[in-house]
């Protein structure tokens, strides 16, 4: 007899996990985009133009593309941690899902308070140097988390469809002549 809600619970939980592994994986690229190209090429700028364009970049990413996927990374990772209790593969779920919580935590205790003391007013010269190389160290903890939390989904994901190998039942062995059973001859 097949279980049809079973089988959507399951199907809703494997399209919770994809989603969470695809926003993850969003978040770990923007993060990565950021310490391999955007922060090195701003670090060539004069202190104007860098505080300037950071400026920009902390109001235009605070857009509703961007904190969907931020945001929605960690609930739809939490809810798949929640979900794959007892499957296959629910560790690597939850360790991605605890990676990716540290992530956002490393953001809004990191990042987010260099991004508002770089939005005060203030010597650009100052502001950059209080800003320029905690953001980019913290920037860099978030996307090798991301990173992680990203690879962990996946394999949560690729074990999680797999069945846990039962090994086969023992069998009790026949006793053989030399353990001392009555041999043909009856002596």
């Amino acid at each position: 007899m097949t279980d049809i809600n079973g089988e959507r619970r399951t199907r809703a939980a494997g399209g919770v996990l994809v989603a969470a592994t695809v926003a993850a994986g969003l978040m770990a690229g923007t993060f990565y985009v950021f310490a391999c190209a955007v922060m090195p090429a701003l670090a060539r700028s004069e202190d104007r133009v860098y505080v300037d364009v950071m400026r920009d970049i902390n109001d235009v990413i605070q857009n509703p593309v961007f904190l969907l996927v931020f945001m929605g990374a960690l609930a739809l990772a939490g809810l798949a941690g929640w979900q794959s209790r007892g499957t296959p593969g629910n560790w690597w779920i939850r360790a991605g899902a605890a990676a990716y919580a540290l992530a956002f935590l490393v953001t809004v205790v990191g990042n987010v308070p260099l991004n508002d003391a770089l939005a005060r007013p203030g010597d650009p010269a100052a502001l950059r140097e209080r800003f320029e190389d905690p953001w980019v160290i913290w920037n860099v903890v978030r996307a090798v988390l991301s990173t992680l939390a990203t690879a962990c989904l996946a394999t949560g994901l690729a074990t999680r469809g797999r069945r846990p190998a039962r090994s086969a039942p023992r069998t009790p062995r026949q006793p053989t002549a030399t353990q001392g059973t009555p041999h043909a001859t009856g002596h």
